[in-house]
């Protein structure tokens, strides 16, 4: 029991260090951004630098022998698409709102997964998951109605909408794909799709460019290195050690990790009607991972 214990902290521990790693995530793109880095130079750099760190450490811990070539291939073409599209339109939308609430809007995928997956026959309805998808919608109009209309980007949240309903389908076809993988190879090849899909947009487009102030290569390298390879670590060691419900309900500290970071640096700040939703948000998250509890037979 004091073994488990000792685990259950550490585990605990990593998750939470993993979500505030992923939290942190917008705030340097914010401040790559005001360096000058341009959204495509971003998104190339982000995979290109944490690519070649997580084959490291995944071959570093004996993970040599991968799966057949037909699932390396999607998960190349996983990342390529899905995950790349996903981080274009989180980060476009970056560029037009503000993180703490493009974070919020982000974070409403588990509802999302899980209507998703009722949908395909993958789960099946019940009063808790229904519950917690009407909690999570509404928490997500509160979002967006207590913005105004005034400076409000609505095509920066339409972005920020898309990018969750893109990071929702991506986790579904992952659960397929990723059946014969470990998770640091995966996020490898993933990481490695998307920083070909960024390189030949850039190259294509002309938009790969390096003449940004000096500050951009520190934001560029902490977002590869702290907000990808870090967080995805980190979550990967906990998640063994707590489980699939509980590092979920603990990775809910990554949107108020943003908001308040987002706070300190750039003075964003959120209105009442916003917290409230967020709340109903991070609620809705909790509730589709906490266990109901059995009733006991004789």
């Amino acid at each position: 029991m004091r073994l488990w214990t000792a685990m259950h902290r550490t585990g605990s521990a990593f998750v939470l260090a993993s979500a505030v790693a992923f939290g942190s995530m917008a705030i340097f793109g914010k401040l790559a951004y005001d360096a000058g880095v341009g959204v495509l130079t971003l998104l190339f750099l982000r995979f290109a630098i944490a690519a070649p760190v997580l084959w490291a450490l995944a071959l570093g811990r004996g993970n040599r022998r991968l799966a057949d070539r037909r699932t390396l291939l999607a998960a190349l073409g996983l990342g390529a698409i899905g995950y790349a599209l996903q981080a274009g339109l989180f980060f476009t939308a970056l560029e037009r709102m503000d993180a703490s609430l493009l974070s919020l809007i982000i974070y409403t995928f588990p509802a999302l997964v899980t209507a998703a997956a009722v949908a395909l026959g993958r789960e099946t309805a019940s009063r808790r998951r229904v519950g917690a998808l009407l909690v999570s919608s509404s928490g997500l109009v509160l979002m967006l109605l207590g913005a105004g209309a005034g400076t409000f980007d609505w095509l920066g949240a339409a972005m920020a909408i898309g990018a969750a309903l893109t990071y929702t389908a991506y986790i579904l076809v992952c659960d397929r794909v990723s059946g014969s993988l470990e998770p640091l190879p995966m996020a490898a090849l993933v990481t490695t799709g998307a920083a070909i899909t960024f390189g030949i947009a850039g190259l294509a487009s002309g938009s790969l460019s390096a003449a940004f102030d000096g500050a951009g290569w520190i934001w560029l390298v902490a977002l590869a290195l702290v907000s990808t390879v870090s967080a995805i670590a980190l979550f990967f060691a906990g998640l063994k050690r707590v489980g699939p419900s509980m590092a979920a309900i603990l990775s809910t500290l990554e949107p108020p990790t943003t908001v308040a970071l987002a706070f300190v640096a750039f003075g964003e700040t959120l209105t009442g009607l916003q917290l409230v939703g967020a709340t109903l948000v991070l609620s809705a998250v909790v509730v589709l991972h906490v266990r109901p509890a059995r009733v006991a037979t004789a």
